[in-house]
């Protein structure tokens, strides 16, 4: 019995073939380019910087050994614990110690003249050293934030009780895809208007060397 001949597969085109799709796929695929961040700088200003009051000064430092200290006006420096921290920053930030056009009708502290005058003030500086451990970093900035949002959530629910909710469950929700428009209209203006009664004046300074 004659043995079939197997079929030629054509291929001549194959090269053009592969060609044209080479073509197709370095016109039409789109090669994405990192641009950096969409920011704009603020325009160089011509006038001073504001003097700023040292007992408006909340200053924080921690050394190589994970140790925080606390410089307050008239102060050299006291040894403070983690657990104390947000107490003693709320404390500040509360204390409504100025007069006149510096007085604060909101604080509820003890306005201790030489503690910080009002909310929009008060400014909690923070220094680092190399050393520090990355555990005590981020510890002390979840005490620091965690201040302010018991101010903001005090005068959110004194302002807005009817809401249900305080600052930092409002703001959660406002931030959630899942919230309707109507409900996030609700908000937003509210947010605002306790982001600017009391203001999220954190500095932090470059770490500093170990001796």
């Amino acid at each position: 019995m004659a043995k079939r001949a197997a079929p030629e597969v054509n291929a001549g085109s194959m090269a053009d073939i592969a060609f044209l799709l080479l073509i197709f796929f370095l016109v039409t695929t789109t090669i994405e380019v990192d641009s950096g961040l969409n920011r704009k700088l603020p325009p160089i200003e011509e006038t001073e910087p504001p003097i700023i009051k040292e007992r408006n000064i909340f200053q924080l430092t921690v050394n190589g050994n994970n140790e925080l200290f606390l410089k307050a006006a008239g102060s050299e420096g006291d040894l403070i614990k983690l657990k104390d921290l947000r107490k003693t920053a709320v404390a500040f930030l509360d204390n409504g110690g100025g007069k006149g056009e510096d007085a604060c009708k909101s604080c509820k502290g003890k306005r201790n003249p030489e503690s910080s005058d009002n909310f929009q003030k008060a400014i909690i500086s923070l220094q680092n050293d190399r050393g520090t451990s990355y555990e005590t970093y981020i510890a002390v900035q979840n005490e620091i934030i965690a201040a302010y949002n018991v101010l903001r959530n005090r005068e959110f629910e004194l302002k807005y009780p009817n809401l249900g909710v305080n600052f930092v469950e409002a703001d959660n929700e406002y931030n959630d895809a899942r919230t309707s428009p109507s409900r996030k209209a609700q908000l937003k203006d509210k947010i605002e208007d306790i982001k600017l009664l009391i203001p999220q004046k954190f500095s932090e300074a470059e770490p500093k060397k170990s001796n």
